[in-house]
């Protein structure tokens, strides 16, 4: 099984749908997610899933793992994933900031998380969307990922419904209000931001973005 792997191995390749962790099984390494796009979720017993974290390049996964925590919920691969594998213990040397990194990749885990608790219970539909879309396009922005207005999108509507607690009809609907507002241009996998601060606007966030 891929997701035990043993912290000797520096790097590790998923594939889409592939466990990099399942629920309460013992990490021995923290992932470092080099290439490619997963995510943490909890299923209920009748099948609705909700994503409640996801992971993109530059992300640790997951920094709470070195507190000596098991994972309450699995983490599976969207895409291919390439990630390099940590000790399961906080990092202790400070070469290239590593030790600043992990503890800033906590902090920020934690206050997305609070964003997405707050656009769950009370944002409506195109404010979750968009919230989520600028979230993406901030996080690949400092990982250096983004193009100019663009970055790659490889999320599926049913994906971006399990996040924003809509259905995948809504989301479809939700999405095309957007295109027609110019808010957002989606096209193979890649989505472009036309006026950042608009769709900041639409997200009903802060003027400086979200923690990303």
């Amino acid at each position: 099984m891929l997701s035990q792997v043993e912290s000797s191995e520096p790097h590790v390749h998923f594939r889409p749908h592939q466990f990099l962790m399942r629920e309460d099984e013992e990490p021995a390494v923290i992932f470092q997610i080099d290439e490619g796009w997963a995510c943490r979720y909890r299923q209920l017993s009748d099948g609705r899933r909700q994503i409640t974290a996801l992971y993109l390049p530059g992300d640790y996964c997951d920094p709470q793992w070195a507190l000596g925590r098991k994972p309450s919920q699995p983490i599976v691969a969207l895409t291919n994933v390439r990630a390099s594998c940590l000790p399961c213990r906080p990092p202790t040397t400070s070469a290239g900031g590593t030790q600043s990194a992990f503890w800033l990749s906590l902090n920020d885990m934690i206050e997305r998380q609070t964003n997405w608790l707050v656009t769950l219970g009370r944002k409506t539909a195109l404010e979750r969307v968009a919230h989520l879309l600028l979230e993406l396009f901030e996080r690949l922005r400092r990982s250096g990922l983004t193009y100019g207005q663009q970055c790659a999108m490889p999320l599926t509507q049913m994906e971006i419904a399990d996040m924003t607690g809509l259905t995948p009809v809504h989301v479809n609907r939700t999405l095309q209000l957007m295109r027609t507002r110019g808010l957002v241009e989606l096209q193979a996998k890649w989505l472009r931001i036309p006026d950042l601060g608009a769709l900041r606007q639409a997200a009903a966030m802060r003027a400086q973005g979200v923690a990303a």
